[in-house]
């Protein structure tokens, strides 16, 4: 059911597997990460109001985006959507500020996704107990958050 045909069957799936990532075979979480770096590249120098706005309307919209195509797949929060790693990762980067420096994002990059697949507690709980877009969803912004305060206490120990 996942291929080129689904994807393009709807705007809401095709945004959900991120414009296509998701069909990958391997990784498409990881894939899909990559994907909530070029829309912060895009905006980095607009204000910091209209970034977050951006990442709300992200957020706000792909609820609703992700229960829906979870819904026609008939999976609770299946690995082809990467709309929330997308999402996710996209707020990260705001909130992290690292502007154009390639290696603050690797970092920040591995983090979120060692905290996206480990899904340690509270995420873990988050992950099994709510359903429908916002359980895709939340799960991913739990990752990021948790991953932004490993971030950011490594540049208070350092820098």
């Amino acid at each position: 059911m996942l291929n080129i045909k689904f994807l393009l069957k709807h705007p809401s799936y095709f945004i959900a597997l991120g414009f296509g990532v998701g069909l990958s075979k391997r990784a498409p979480g990881t894939f899909g990460t990559f994907l909530g770096i070029p829309p912060y590249l895009l905006i980095f120098s607009y204000s910091f109001s209209t970034q977050i706005l951006l990442a709300f309307l992200f957020a706000i919209s792909g609820i609703f985006i992700c229960d829906q195509t979870a819904r026609e797949l008939k999976l609770k929060d299946p690995s082809a959507i990467v709309w929330d790693e997308i999402s996710a990762f996209f707020l990260m980067l705001i909130i992290a500020r690292p502007a154009l420096n390639i290696f603050p994002i690797f970092v920040l990059f591995i983090l979120f996704r060692i905290f996206d697949i480990w899904k340690p507690f509270p995420i873990s709980l988050i992950d099994k107990h709510v359903g429908g877009g916002l359980g895709i969803m939340l799960d991913d912004y739990l990752a990021a958050f948790f991953a932004l305060i490993i971030y950011f206490s490594i540049q208070w120990l350092f820098l």
